[in-house]
């Protein structure tokens, strides 16, 4: 019975001296590595991108949204006439308040992607594979979304969504310029909206009149004014 307890106090103690061991052992490890560690549930999760779900989102058609409406004038930054939308033919020659200057610029997306259409024409701007400008009916293909960028000097950019780094541009005398030899900086590619007021009148038109002519009749000259004045 004496080396039965004996045996089982000197287990015990082994037990103990393991475990002290042991404890010691994790107390250096932790005071080398800085202290103590805290562990939480997806640490090697990375964080998500909102940046890129924003590029992915706004690249592709919005079907569920309600689509805005605007209705504003570009007027370009070169020609310094607006954008007008005759049929198939795009320019920049219009004057302020010209009814084919009037636009109605639709958003594709919850991002800057809109298709822009002419009021009195109906028909879209739009970019072909040869990068030139024309106006067609409809506005549903890539080739008539253009992504609005708003620049620094506070003009606006218009990229196309289905041609990379091909801008809408004119030129000096209010002719599209070539998208693949355009580019974000050159003044070619800026345009300033502006709200449209309609046609000017003409400061002589009877409805715009404020004041009333009254004639009168015809008055002779007589003989005495008609006579010539002495030389003094």
């Amino acid at each position: 019975m004496a080396c039965r307890g004996l045996c089982g106090f000197h287990v015990w103690l082994q037990i103990l001296l393991l475990w002290q061991q042991t404890e010691s052992q994790a107390v250096c490890t932790l005071i080398l590595d800085g202290g103590p560690k805290t562990t939480t549930m997806g640490e090697n999760q990375q964080s998500p991108n909102f940046n890129q779900y924003v590029r992915e989102q706004g690249a592709t058609t919005d079907e569920l949204s309600r689509r805005q409406t605007r209705i504003y004038q570009l007027y370009s930054r070169t020609s310094g006439k607006h954008i007008q939308v005759q049929g198939k033919r795009i320019s920049a020659t219009a004057e302020e308040g010209d009814m084919f200057a009037k636009l109605i610029v639709e958003t594709d997306t919850f991002g800057s992607r809109v298709r822009i259409k002419g009021a009195e024409s109906e028909k879209y701007i739009c970019m072909s594979k040869k990068g030139k400008l024309i106006g067609k009916p409809n506005g549903k293909g890539r080739d008539c979304i253009f992504t609005e960028i708003v620049l620094e000097n506070n003009y606006t950019a218009f990229q196309s969504a289905r041609y990379s780094g091909w801008y809408m541009a004119f030129t000096r005398r209010g002719r599209p310029r070539k998208a693949s030899r355009s580019r974000q900086n050159q003044r070619e590619a800026h345009f300033i909206k502006r709200l449209y007021r309609g046609q000017r009148p003409f400061p002589n038109q009877a409805e715009h009149q404020h004041f009333e002519v009254v004639g009168f009749p015809p008055t002779r000259r007589t003989k005495r004014t008609r006579s010539r004045r002495p030389m003094t």
